[in-house]
């Protein structure tokens, strides 16, 4: 029989703190409920947070770009030349699930009233349409090889504009305007204003009719990947399988990531992870203070009890573990009801949106709630090992209590 563990088991049964150190108790309890519950909402909120704005970035331009080597990172692209063969090397990588060839063109749109400059990015028939789909507010998405449009939200209501209404794109193209009458079948919204005050989606082949180009002329290659945390990864495959390909005009293709293409987005992301790691710490420190104040209050409540243990041969250690398991447990109940309370508020979140943000300052409308279970694991069982590993040091105190002192005391 563990005797420690028995003895404890025993005190708690028994409810085994006065009526003098159960407030402390509790508010130790109370401490560690708290800080488990603020670093579940924190973890699942920053892992959500950053996956929505990472995910929309990644809606209008892909996880990897196949470029003209000579583009200056314009919208205005010099063209690549793709062909079946490249498309189905690109598909062929091990961690891509799609290939999309697109062009873009810097233009405007004006009405009598206004107008809104935008980036007209055009598709084919191929194009994997499920971010726009899922983002698709009023209307359908527009037909391949017509000239329907997709406009944002922001800017149908900057240009008091309506669905099937006809708009004019202007584009310069060697020192001259070219019209083009188009047609919005559809309308967007992603909360992303920078790209939703940018964007419009339309056929590839306006573009390639403006610029000149045939039918295999486009601007790039949108690539998606399986799995985001091998981007780089899949990134250099893809470097490697077209980067001794040349254009007809011998210029050399060029692959970025995602990350290239909006680094200072990306660098902002990143900054949550050590905001995270911030809380996190301080959570930790405050629920240890809590423990560490109830294990003190503990001990110091139950001086007879540790004389008597040392009295019949009970060594330091073994006494320690006494109030050790007696801590554990506090945790323990501390962790079970704080793990149920932030569950249950995320839950909450996530069904119901009931905490609304401003997507113009966070690019979503409420706060996103992403359950990553391994950084639920990880973070009950880190947070249990520091919770013993802090209890340690104050239980050392029970060595310095001498049982005949106590005996005298009594």
């Amino acid at each position: 029989m563990n005797f420690p563990y028995f003895i404890a088991q025993r005190l708690i049964k028994q409810g085994g703190q006065s009526d003098r150190s159960k407030p402390a108790v509790r508010v130790a309890v109370l401490g560690m409920s708290i800080g488990i519950v603020v670093m579940i909402i924190t973890i699942f909120v920053a892992i959500g947070f950053k996956k929505e704005v990472k995910n929309k970035i990644v809606g209008f331009r892909g996880d990897i770009e196949i470029t003209n080597f000579e583009n200056n990172n314009t919208y205005e692209m010099r063209p690549i030349t793709v062909s079946d063969s490249l498309i189905g090397r690109v598909k062929s990588l091990q961690g891509v699930v799609r290939a999309d060839c697109f062009v873009t063109k810097p233009g405007m749109i004006k009405t009598d009233s206004s107008f809104q400059s935008v980036v007209f990015k055009g598709v084919d028939s191929t194009y994997n349409w499920s971010f726009f789909e899922h983002n698709l507010k009023e209307g359908r998405l527009p037909k391949t090889g017509t000239n329907e449009i997709l406009l944002s939200n922001n800017v149908v209501r900057k240009l008091q504009l309506a669905l099937d209404t006809t708009v004019f794109c202007y584009f310069l193209q060697s020192n001259s305007i070219r019209v083009r009458k188009m047609q919005v079948v559809g309308v967007y919204s992603t909360d992303l204003e920078d790209y939703d005050n940018l964007f419009v989606i339309g056929d590839l082949g306006v573009v390639q009719k403006l610029n000149g180009w045939d039918e295999n002329q486009v601007s790039g290659i949108e690539i998606g990947v399986d799995n985001y945390d091998n981007l780089n990864t899949i990134a250099d495959e893809v470097y490697f399988a077209t980067a001794n390909r040349l254009n007809k005009d011998g210029e050399a293709l060029y692959t970025q990531t995602i990350q290239d293409l909006n680094s200072q987005m990306f660098a902002w992301l990143e900054l949550l992870d050590m905001n995270v790691l911030i809380i996190i710490l301080l959570m930790l420190a405050v629920a240890g203070f809590n423990i560490i104040s109830g294990l003190i209050i503990i001990i110091l409540d139950s001086v007879t009890l540790v004389g008597v243990l040392k009295t019949l041969g009970a060594t330091n250690w073994t006494v320690r573990k006494v109030f050790l398991w007696q801590a554990v447990y506090l945790v323990l109940k501390g962790m079970i009801w704080g793990n149920i309370v932030g569950l249950l508020l995320c839950v909450i979140q996530y069904y119901t949106h009931v905490i609304p943000l401003d997507p113009s300052a966070y690019y979503v409308s409420y706060v996103p709630i992403y359950f990553d279970w391994l950084w639920w694991v990880m973070l009950n069982l880190g947070t249990l090992l520091v919770s013993f590993l802090i209890l340690l040091g104050p239980s050392h105190i029970i060595t310095n209590i001498s049982p005949a002192k106590v005996m005298h005391y009594e």
